[in-house]
């Protein structure tokens, strides 16, 4: 199998586009349709909805996009149907022909990490995502497992860099011998994915090594992309958040590759927001679901390198 790296270019390249849908249901945003007959208060009832509601989402954008992201959160909150809806959307996803990046955030050291990263990561794991999201921050034992585990199954995984949310600078500004916090995670995160290169052979130029930069810092995207060539991106942040595609645009290289654009609520929910509500409204979701796909495939295409994909 190619690696994770050369399967997500080559999945960029056919769709033309590195958007990646978010699945994070909420209950009270899904169309009541869909919740008919179920209640809130039995975890049976909301799995149910949220792997229907996921489930049609799929269909909506694989034929549009390269990869989506299901949040564990959202799924695990309502514990073991949660749990096995979550399994089941991996699975129906990847049969789909998409990519899937679980966004668990799982940290941990030795034994432990391996056992996270045995567990979700690569097509033959019992969760079967083909990457994951980590947190860097108990060091290099924390995160080799994770990456060893990755480069042995064709998987991947993105490391928490420079995250999109206000509160992340308190500690990822931090500057000490003259370099911030989050420069020194990335550039540890780059030397990680040159050594996946060498290992496994990646053709694309980028290893199985990624980095989480938000689209919310624009300058930090365009710091890091000249610092980390060989670093895909996974950028949270845009659409609700209030990153735009000039925001993302230093994400990229030249050719339009390095980097996927997370949207979640703008996407899943659009049938909620101003600029679809009156087009389509609640009956018609699933249309605004791919209106506001094929929208943002657009923006970015106008408005960064990936126009030239």
């Amino acid at each position: 199998m190619p690696t994770f790296s050369d399967r997500l270019a080559t999945q960029i390249r056919q769709k033309k586009t590195p958007v990646l849908v978010g699945l994070d249901p909420r209950w009270a945003q899904i169309p009541d349709a869909l919740k008919s007959g179920k209640s809130e208060s039995n975890p049976a009832d909301v799995a149910e909805v949220f792997e229907t509601f996921c489930r049609k989402i799929v269909d909506v954008v694989a034929p549009l996009v390269p990869a989506v992201k299901p949040q564990a959160a959202f799924f695990e909150q309502y514990g073991p149907a949660g749990s096995a809806a979550l399994a089941s959307i991996i699975r129906y996803a990847s049969s789909k022909g998409l990519l899937v990046v679980l966004d668990a955030k799982r940290h941990d050291i030795g034994s432990t990490a391996t056992a996270y990263a045995r567990g979700m990561i690569g097509a033959t794991s019992p969760w079967g995502a083909d990457a994951l999201t980590v947190g860097p921050y108990l060091g290099d034992d924390s995160l080799t497992p994770f990456v060893d585990v990755a480069n042995e199954r064709d998987g991947g995984i993105f490391v928490l860099v420079k995250t999109s949310n206000p509160g992340g600078a308190q500690f990822q500004d931090l500057a000490f011998e003259g370099k911030t916090l989050y420069r020194r995670v990335g550039e540890y995160v780059q030397t990680l994915a040159a050594e996946s290169i060498e290992k496994t052979g990646c053709a694309c130029g980028y290893g199985n090594v990624g980095g989480v930069v938000g689209a919310t810092w624009p300058a930090q995207l365009t710091e890091l992309r000249a610092a980390l060539p060989n670093v895909w991106f996974l950028v949270p942040g845009y659409g609700s958040q209030g990153g735009g595609a000039k925001d993302v645009a230093g994400a990229f290289d030249a050719d339009g590759l390095g980097a996927i654009v997370n949207n979640s609520r703008g996407i899943i929910f659009a049938y909620r927001s101003d600029a679809y509500k009156d087009r389509f409204g609640e009956s018609r979701w699933e249309e605004a679901v791919e209106a506001s796909t094929r929208d943002m495939i657009g923006a970015l295409a106008a408005e960064t390198t990936v126009g030239r994909l």
